[in-house]
């Protein structure tokens, strides 16, 4: 079967072009990809910053949904048409952490749309075991959102946030957006600090607080704000040295402090504050399969005001287009490829 798909080629430079498909393997479903999210681990790739990785003939992609259109053998419980998303994430089951029940950090995990083949193309082979289904009237479109925001539900649920705490957001992209929104839905008092000011028009759309530390000192507001207490907890979403130094002198004494971001190169930590002050800093790597579905949860209770979240949605032919607007758009939330076009 000849399906169209679109490939990276390296030099920031996608190319779409007609491909053979198989039919799926004993394991697997064959998906007809309605929509796919563009992240920012797909600029990343698009700026050549994981060439080595990535190399230059693949297709990319998973913030996706679409619907199954065939089924390899031995697959039990899913049914030619349903509605899914795949929870991009293919672990070993024979490491230390697998072990440990922690298979979305395996040692050798392989992250599907990246170390393998995604979903910028139009039918898509994949284990049935990635795959959750959703309800029919959800609109397809919004149930591309569910892996990002399945990343928040896991840094919410790593921060351990309960109701009333008070709860700091250092940057308030796409990432940093959703973990307040999940965050607030948990019962934190949340505030974002973003440099941005369209980001923070954003964001007191929504009803947050906003501190814009070109302007103010972060830090000192959200003592002021919480009477001399800080943060109980502090997500770094940033990934800049500004925003690691703030997450220490913003945090409550005994404060967990979440990191989020991928820092390009290795911060410097204020480890006298965590001494003095007790402060907890907790990783957060991805999603659980109980992460997704309290995303697709959280969506189906309109937690998520998706049609504004959707900043443009393009067709895959115009890929190429959507990259490079992308990277001169620092106010986007989320551009979105469309792949099916009746979807």
């Amino acid at each position: 079967m000849s399906i169209k798909a679109a490939t990276y080629r390296g030099n920031k430079t996608f190319t779409v072009d007609n491909k053979s498909i198989a039919p799926p393997s004993a394991g697997e479903v064959q998906i007809d990809v309605a929509y796919c999210g563009i992240c920012g681990t797909d600029l990343h790739i698009y700026l050549g910053h994981m060439d080595p990785r990535v190399g230059f003939e693949r297709t990319i992609g998973h913030e996706m949904s679409g619907v199954i259109a065939a089924i390899g053998d031995n697959v039990e419980g899913l049914e030619v048409g349903q509605h899914i998303v795949v929870r991009p994430l293919d672990h070993c089951g024979d490491c230390p952490a697998c072990d440990a029940g922690h298979e979305h950090i395996c040692h050798n995990l392989k992250f599907i749309g990246i170390d393998t083949e995604g979903a910028f193309q139009q039918k898509w082979n994949v284990a049935a075991h990635t795959i959750h289904v959703l309800p029919d009237d959800l609109d397809l479109s919004h149930a591309a959102l569910i892996e990002p925001l399945a990343v928040a539900c896991h840094d919410v649920d790593r921060g351990k946030v309960s109701q009333g705490e008070d709860v700091l957001v250092i940057g308030g992209g796409p990432i940093g957006m959703l973990i307040a929104l999940v965050a607030r839905h948990a019962g934190g008092n949340v505030t974002i600090s973003e440099i941005n000011e369209n980001r923070l028009a954003y964001a007191e759309k929504l009803g947050f607080k906003t501190l814009n530390p070109k302007n103010v000192d972060v830090a000192k507001s959200i003592q002021e704000q919480t009477g001399g207490k800080g943060a109980d907890v502090v997500f770094e979403v940033s990934g800049t040295q500004p925003g690691v130094d703030l997450m220490t002198e913003a945090a409550s004494v005994r404060g967990r402090i979440v990191m989020v971001a991928i820092h390009a190169s290795k911060p410097q930590i204020d480890m006298f504050r965590f001494f003095w002050r007790e402060l907890e800093l907790i990783g957060a790597r991805v999603y659980l399969k109980s992460d997704y579905e309290q995303a697709m949860k959280l969506l189906s209770e309109g937690v998520l005001d998706c049609d504004s979240f959707i900043t443009d949605i393009k067709s895959l032919d115009e890929i190429q287009g959507a990259f490079e607007a992308l990277t001169s758009n620092p106010n986007a939330m989320k551009s979105m490829i469309k792949i099916k076009q009746d979807a």
